[in-house]
């Protein structure tokens, strides 16, 4: 299937749940406004968001709301410290997330920052290296759209 960049990244008529976590807000709050104006200029038309206490929460919550949603962005940032604790919530939180996405069917954009330092997850937030919450929005509608149309394949023929 080839589609041009327009078709893409149109959201209209599709049904998006961002799910951010609290933990870090400076910077999940700058993710969860890249994320808001990437759908916004896509012209999504259903945005809803919830939030979580902190990254590692992001799975459960997202396979809650896989059934209401047609994609869904997490949004997380996970800064490492001086114990293991950043290995375990950041692999955690990505594998639940591939985990959602597969069993349900339902785009889940990972959104979720995993930096050294805060600066770094400042610079992914809005800084010199863009937004990731916008870019994790971005992806969440082309892959909401190849669903769509892989589905709409399926019952044509």
């Amino acid at each position: 299937m080839d589609w041009s960049t327009d078709e893409r990244s149109d959201a209209r008529g599709l049904r998006f749940a961002i799910v951010a976590a609290r933990f870090n807000r400076e910077i999940t709050g700058k993710l969860l406004e890249g994320a808001q104006q990437a759908l916004r200029e896509a012209q999504a038309e259903t945005v809803d968001v919830f939030y979580v206490p902190g990254a590692f929460e992001l799975p459960l919550a997202c396979k809650t709301l896989a059934k209401r949603y047609t994609a869904i962005i997490a949004l997380g940032a996970v800064i490492r410290g001086a114990t293991p604790h950043f290995d375990f919530v950041a692999a955690e939180a990505a594998r639940g997330l591939q985990q959602v996405a597969l069993e349900t069917g339902v785009p889940i954009a990972f959104g979720v920052l995993t930096t050294n330092t805060y600066e770094q997850a400042m610079d992914r937030a809005g800084g010199k290296h863009g937004n990731k919450g916008y870019d994790a929005a971005m992806t969440a509608v082309e892959m909401a759209r190849l669903v769509a149309a892989a589905r709409k394949m399926e019952t044509t023929g």
